[in-house]
């Protein structure tokens, strides 16, 4: 938490000294509005996540199981977890860099200058860094869905909307079906089959190609333009 509060001050200094902004030109308000795209971008994220998990299910004939030691405090814990670290990738890479950028440069390349730098950040936080092939499946991936996520905030004016996309994806992919570095959650996957060739390029294309298309294809036709109050 102290992290988000550094990079909260740092923000807003950023905004003050090159903008003269402060930090709510960030989008945090109307609250109604911004609510409603938060929640909307999270149940959005959180079906598509459910549906990649379901196709992967299906392909491996593998089921999910309900973990018998999970209790409500420790899916709040989860939560609170993929909140903290949503909330600072947000705010470095759709937070006020992005302004910034956006006001100087247009959305077009500062939406894909963004995009290319959160995917080669997860080559860092996933560790594949020196692995050609992992980088370039994790590059593809991220870089998409920050490209989504960018073209999300560059839209609505606000983070809410690209914060509630990525929050569901995460919650979604981490704590109901324990993908992420917390281990075993809400759903613990059990039996299965190792994919073929075609089917592991089905299950690939599904999560890390066709997902973040989704919700590009979404941003562009479904989210409208907003004009920047200042």
């Amino acid at each position: 938490m102290i992290g988000i509060l550094v990079i909260i001050t740092i923000s807003w200094l950023l905004l003050y000294l090159i903008e003269k902004q402060h930090i709510l030109a960030l989008g945090f308000f109307p609250i109604g509005k911004r609510l409603k795209q938060f929640l909307f971008g999270f149940l959005i994220t959180g079906i598509l996540c459910v549906l990649v998990q379901c196709l992967e299910s299906y392909l491996t004939s593998s089921t999910w199981i309900l973990n018998k030691d999970i209790t409500a405090r420790i899916i709040l814990k989860s939560f609170w977890w993929d909140f903290k670290s949503v909330m600072t990738e947000e705010l470095i890479f759709r937070g006020a860099v992005l302004y910034i950028l956006i006001q100087k440069i247009g959305s077009r390349k500062s939406i894909l200058i963004s995009a290319i730098a959160f995917g080669i950040y997860h080559w860092f936080s996933y560790g594949v860094l020196g692995n050609v092939m992992a980088m370039i499946l994790v590059f593809i991936g991220t870089g998409l869905m920050g490209y989504a996520w960018a073209w999300a905030f560059s839209k609505t004016k606000s983070i809410m909307l690209p914060l509630g996309l990525h929050l569901g994806w995460n919650f979604i992919h981490n704590t109901l079906f324990s993908k992420g570095p917390l281990g075993e959650l809400v759903l613990i996957s059990k039996g299965g089959t190792e994919l073929t060739d075609w089917a592991s390029l089905l299950n690939f294309t599904s999560g890390l190609v066709m997902a973040p298309i989704f919700v590009i294809i979404y941003v562009i036709f479904f989210v409208k333009e907003e004009t920047e109050t200042k």
